[in-house]
């Protein structure tokens, strides 16, 4: 079990990373919630506590006035270091016992949310130190901005901590927290899947969207599809051929561990739905809302692709009202020119808190490659990989635009004898 410590300096975000790592599945314990327990009502702490500083420190209803005490030992260096004698020693052992319990249920993966790691000269305990940082002026104005508080006094509060330049030196890995949250989401699960290999989790590496002679603008050779996925280090590949699925449910039944049965569905609106995990086919045609249920009737994943694609993708008209129907957004598609339409899919499944899928949307044997989704291996079921993307990086490259002169060729050819 890799045991993380995940610091930072007051308003640096660290607590967006560590929501953001709970929310893919990693267990997380924060220090200042044990703090929190170590002095609850009638506990041994809170006795000590009163004992130290006096009766004043309760409130009427017998709870610790924090307030109180943050004034007692905030311009008190005597009285902080008492109040942490009697809180860090409960505090570690609490976590302790966390641990022996994560340890018990198989954890890979668990972190210790800590603002004080490097004050109590205790990084040494863990595996792993992951700093966040952010500039002095920039955690300031979130201090303001966010948490009301007086320019004065949030700068005296930043003051009074350990320089981060210091702990930037003593971590493994630092988080500059720059930019949006979507931003920093980014680097927490660029992170995250870095600390996931050191733990020895197995990854697999998969492509959510491609096309083979299923299609009737692919000549590819289904076969041939997945030898070059193999070979390029893909473990699974999902088939989605237009209006189709007996090439997919055909793969699926020869290669049961590396094909997830798809199709791509021409709505009647004029723009695709994938059903990940079909069964049967689901015609041309249909509306785009019945579509989705149909692929839910069947026990699939409703897939979002290219939402934001010139005709088959609508541009973007249908977004809004699709997405939040959808498990999966397609935010990385290889066949797409303008950026700005993949950037657009990444904030659509960001803002409807959806699954962020990636295709190469391969026509011809040489896309194949162009896209992927990295993510812990799973069993090939459709519960296990909705659990599996939620811990999934995507990333890819560009096809080149020549690609869709292949694809017309594919039609042409087909109608010919």
């Amino acid at each position: 079990m890799l045991s993380v410590a995940l610091t930072g300096n007051v308003a640096s975000g660290k607590t967006a990373v560590s929501d953001r790592w709970r929310t893919l599945g990693v267990p997380v314990v924060d220090a200042d919630q044990l703090a929190r327990e170590a002095v609850e009502a009638r506990s041994d702490g809170l006795q000590r506590v009163v004992e130290a500083f006096g009766p004043d420190v309760l409130t009427a209803d017998g709870q610790l006035d924090r307030a109180r005490v943050r004034d007692l030992v905030f311009e008190d260096p005597t009285a902080r270091t008492r109040l942490e004698e009697i809180i860090h020693p409960i505090v570690w052992t609490l976590r302790e016992r966390w641990l022996n319990d994560r340890r018990a249920e198989g954890a890979s993966v668990v972190v210790s949310e800590i603002p004080l790691l490097f004050e109590t000269g205790r990084e040494g305990d863990f595996d792993v130190v992951v700093l966040v940082d952010a500039p002095v002026e920039l955690r300031l104005e979130r201090m303001v901005r966010d948490r009301g508080l007086d320019p004065e006094e949030a700068r005296r509060i930043i003051e009074s901590q350990m320089s981060t330049e210091k702990k930037r030196e003593r971590a493994d890995f630092v988080m500059d927290n720059v930019g949006s949250l979507p931003d920093l989401e980014l680097m927490a699960d660029r992170v995250l899947a870095q600390l996931r290999a050191r733990s020895g989790d197995r990854m697999l590496r998969i492509d959510l969207h491609l096309h083979t002679e299923g299609s009737r603008d692919c000549l590819s050779d289904a076969e041939q599809v997945l030898e070059r996925a193999l070979t390029l280090g893909y473990g699974r590949v999902a088939i989605t051929d237009h209006d189709k699925v007996h090439v997919a449910l055909r793969m699926a039944e020869a290669y049961p561990d590396r094909i997830i049965p798809g199709e791509e569905v021409k709505t009647a609106e004029g723009i695709d739905v994938i059903g990940l995990y079909v069964r049967e086919e689901i015609p041309k045609g249909t509306p785009a809302e019945e579509t989705i249920a149909r692929i839910r009737d069947q026990g699939g994943i409703p897939y979002l692709p290219h939402p934001y694609a010139a005709g088959k993708g609508g541009g973007g008209r249908f977004s809004e009202r699709l997405a939040p129907l959808c498990d999966v957004v397609e935010v990385f598609n290889a066949r797409l020119h303008a950026r700005r339409m993949n950037d657009a899919a990444y904030d659509l499944a960001v803002r409807h808190v959806k699954l962020r899928g990636a295709g190469s949307d391969a026509h011809t044997l040489r896309e194949v490659g162009n896209a992927f989704v990295d993510l812990p291996a799973h069993p090939n079921q459709p519960d296990a990989l909705r659990a599996a993307l939620a811990q999934g990086r995507t990333g890819g490259r560009e096809a080149s635009r020549l690609v869709h002169l292949a694809s017309t060729w594919a039609k042409v050819r087909k109608r010919l004898p």
